[in-house]
């Protein structure tokens, strides 16, 4: 594992979730399940997201959330359609609201006037923007070997919210437990994600 900023980011949040003893975890990934999967979706996870994989795969769902289906990504053994259909599903639900919802962003020009060239071209401007990696259920991380420290953002269509300042804060937020005991400033300067940003509410 990569000794940075980011792999004790990411290990420490992986720690912090392990303590909760709300999730099974089965042992984290290995340098070749990264390279797998980081070939088979065609993206690399950020140093933070891969250390916390590396010290322990979530498994397990909520306490209480009785029969639904498994919130955090299986990224050894899961179904690799499903798999893609959660890396895809930032950029469908922005489809989907050009689509049915009107939204267009005004850095991709003028919008054409007919549906369909609209969603071609929103299309064809996605393909361009930093590609989401799932953390858990709807939360996601951007991908980029090399980068550590952005928010977690909760992402439903354009309905885009900050739900951690970072990975450690995430698991505070979203699971509970001890507050990260740091203001968060060594985050704020990594927390424009282009195009993504405009879309936080």
């Amino acid at each position: 594992m990569i000794k940075s900023e980011g792999a004790l980011l990411g290990a420490e949040a992986a720690r912090r979730l392990s303590q909760l003893g709300r999730f099974d975890i089965s042992p984290g990934l290995s340098d070749a399940e990264f390279g797998r999967i980081e070939e088979e979706f065609g993206f690399e996870f950020s140093d933070d997201h891969r250390a916390f994989l590396a010290a322990g795969l979530p498994i397990g769902r909520p306490s209480g959330q009785g029969r639904v289906s498994p919130r955090w990504p299986d990224w050894r053994n899961g179904d690799s359609d499903e798999l893609r259909d959660r890396l895809a599903w930032p950029v469908d639900g922005v489809l989907f609201d050009v689509e049915e919802n009107g939204f267009w962003s005004e850095d991709w020009g003028a919008k054409p006037g007919a549906p369909a060239d609209a969603l071609v071209l929103a299309r064809a401007h996605l393909a361009e923007v930093p590609k989401m990696v799932p953390v858990c259920s709807h939360r996601y991380l951007p991908a980029g070997r090399g980068t550590y420290g952005h928010p977690v953002l909760s992402m439903y269509q354009t309905d885009i919210i900050y739900y951690g300042a970072d990975l450690i804060d995430y698991v505070h937020q979203e699971f509970g437990g001890p507050k990260p005991d740091r203001q968060g400033e060594a985050c704020a300067h990594q927390a424009a994600i282009p195009f993504w940003r405009d879309l936080v509410s």
